[in-house]
C-alpha cells in the first residue's frame, strides 16, 4: 500500500499551531481510498491505524513541514517508522521548482480548485470553526483531497522522468 499524505494546519509553526486536517490517499494496486481526519478526530491512534501496512508515505515538502508537524503534534515520527519519499526533492532533480501547485501546472496535472492555497485553508478552517460554515469545511476538504490525489499523479510522472 502507498500512502499519499498532506496536512492542513492553523499556521506554519508546530509550536503554536494545530493540525486541522490529515488527508491520506491509500492506494493498493489500482484501488485508492481517501481518508480525511478532521479537527478533534486528528489523533495518534487513528493516524497510526490508517498508515499501518504502508510500504511508503509520499508527500510534497513533507520532510520539512508535514512530518515534523505530525511528530510535534501527535508524537509520531513517521519518517522513522516508514519509508518516506518527499516528492519535492524528486522535482528538484527534474528541474521543477516552486510550490506543489506550480509543479502541477508545469506537468499538466489538473486541479479543479484553482486559486486556493495553504493560507486560504487556514481561513476556511476559521470560517468553519468559528461560524460553523459547512461550505467552508467542504471546500477545505475538497482542497485537501485534490492535494493527496494529485500527489499520486505527481509520483507517477516523476517515476517516468527519473
Amino acid at each position: 500500500m502507498d500512502a499519499y499524505l498532506d496536512i492542513e494546519t492553523t499556521g506554519l509553526s508546530w509550536f503554536n499551531s494545530e493540525i486541522t486536517v490529515v488527508g491520506l490517499y491509500l492506494v493498493t494496486g489500482k484501488r485508492g481510498r481517501l481518508v480525511q481526519m478532521v479537527g478533534d478526530n486528528v489523533n495518534r491512534n487513528s493516524l497510526l491505524s490508517l498508515v499501518n501496512g504502508a510500504d511508503a508515505i509520499y508527500t510534497y515538502n513533507g520532510a520539512r513541514f508535514d512530518l515534523p508537524f505530525i511528530d510535534a503534534s501527535l508524537g509520531i515520527d513517521l519518517a522513522s517508522l516508514f519509508v518516506h519519499r518527499d516528492l519535492m526533492y524528486d522535482c528538484w532533480k527534474c528541474n521543477l521548482y516552486g510550490g506543489f501547485k506550480a509543479v502541477e501546472q508545469e506537468l499538466g496535472i489538473p486541479r479543479h480548485l484553482k486559486g486556493i492555497n495553504g493560507f486560504d485553508a487556514v481561513l476556511l478552517w476559521q470560517e468553519y470553526r468559528h461560524r460553523g460554515d459547512q461550505k467552508a469545511l467542504k471546500l477545505l476538504l475538497d482542497y485537501n483531497r485534490e492535494d493527496v490525489v494529485n500527489l499520486k499523479a505527481l509520483k507517477e510522472k516523476l517515476d517516468i522522468m527519473l
